[in-house]
């Protein structure tokens, strides 16, 4: 549509100039350097625009080895981002071997080299060839040596998916000397202690574990696991607890997990009423289960007043399978043998657990069925191992209650 309206402009246009030009060509001189040139105003316009289209030629001409050099390198690029494609979709297709091949090829003409050895490590890895991990990381750093850190960290990010704490605790340290802060780095550093069970180290890492890159989920988890190895067994005081607690950044002293494991912790040191204070004012802010399922475990002042408190939760939550698992424990403590008995028949008709199947095992073995107290304790075993031929289950939990309750 504008090609089209341009065109019949430049018709009009034409026409219109032709139309003075063919009835007074006119007349021009140029005068330079004694040279005196003399030509209509046609030719003029002929000779400039032939001046414009040699100008225009020679600087393609001028330009043309750049702007080959131009097209070589896109079309280098073009095929590198194609390769380093192919090469990702065979590493997570499985084929590593071949995924490595592509990356390696793909480093020819691509700009940002870094990704392409960081990958072909990973593949490296993948196929169990440490020795060509490390070579690709190398090429990394000689590559780039101010991305130094982020070679570094996908190098003990690899060793410690292949279970080599040793060296990646090792490479870990190189970071820390320059970045004794790095957020990735602690969330490594704290994996890998996790891993070793090196509790005390990773308790060490006091507040900076505030600023460890990880999600909360499973930072909880490892520091929940750190306190209980801490603060259970002979020899713990509620010093130590106290000094434990008073290492981690206040973010995690507010985690609910947290709170559950101290509670626990307060608790075998004699100090329930304490533990079952703090667990009640934390469910007050946010429910929880694990802070539910502690409850049940703490012992305060009064039984009787915890079980009314669960059994009020219970109006609220009728359903809530860890609370009934809680109020079930607190009947067992109260010897109200049958309200727990009904109690963790219901929560295990909710949700199976392998902790409500022992409970309701020890219940079982109360009342003197022997036969369904061991089908209970198996029941909780296959839901960690598997049900197979040589370990019973049952597939649902009131089987057991109807056969108790036919047995009495």
């Amino acid at each position: 549509m504008r090609a089209g309206f341009w065109g019949i402009a430049a018709v009009f246009v034409g026409a219109f100039a032709a139309h003075f030009l063919l009835r007074d060509r006119g007349y021009v001189l140029v005068n330079f350097l004694g040279y005196v040139i003399e030509m209509s105003v046609p030719v003029l316009v002929l000779v400039l625009i032939g001046a414009y289209f040699a100008v225009r030629l020679l600087l393609a001409v001028w330009r043309a080895p750049r702007r080959l050099g131009e097209v070589v390198a896109e079309r280098r690029l073009r095929r590198a981002g194609e390769k380093l494609t192919k090469g990702l979709i065979h590493m997570a297709e499985g084929d590593w071997s071949k995924g490595e091949r592509l990356l390696a090829r793909s480093v020819r003409g691509t700009d940002s080299p870094l990704i392409h050895y960081l990958m072909a490590a990973r593949a490296a890895q993948l196929q169990g060839s440490d020795e060509r991990r490390d070579d690709w990381l190398k090429l990394a750093y000689e590559e780039m040596p101010e991305a130094e850190t982020a070679v570094l960290l996908t190098q003990a990010e690899l060793q410690l998916e292949h279970s080599d704490y040793e060296r990646a605790l090792a490479t870990l340290q190189r970071i820390q000397e320059a970045h004794p802060d790095h957020p990735v780095a602690l969330a490594l550093l704290a994996r890998i202690h996790h891993a070793l069970k090196d509790w005390d180290r990773l308790l060490a890492l006091g507040p900076q574990l505030a600023d460890v890159r990880m999600d909360s989920d499973e930072l909880e988890g490892i520091v929940a696991a750190a306190l209980e190895a801490c603060t259970t067994g002979e020899g713990v005081t509620r010093v130590d607890v106290d000094r434990l607690w008073g290492r981690l950044p206040a973010a995690l002293r507010k985690a609910p997990r947290l709170i559950a494991q101290q509670g626990i912790a307060l608790n075998a040191l004699g100090q329930g009423e304490e533990a079952e204070k703090k667990i009640r004012q934390a469910l007050k802010r946010g429910w929880e289960e694990s802070l539910v399922l502690a409850y049940g475990r703490v012992r305060g002042a009064k039984a009787d007043k915890q079980l009314l408190q669960a059994e009020n939760w219970l109006k609220d939550r009728p359903e809530d399978p860890a609370l009934l698992l809680t109020a079930a424990r607190l009947c067992m403590v109260l010897e109200l043998w049958g309200k727990a008995r009904s109690y963790l028949e219901t929560s295990l008709a909710i949700d199976p657990r392998t902790d409500a199947y022992a409970l309701y095992g020890r219940l079982l073995d109360q009342f003197g069925e022997a036969d369904n107290a061991a089908l209970a304790f198996r029941s909780g075993l296959s839901l960690v191992v598997g049900a197979g031929d040589d370990l019973p289950a049952l597939d649902a939990p009131d089987v057991i209650g109807r056969a108790g309750r036919e047995n009495r």
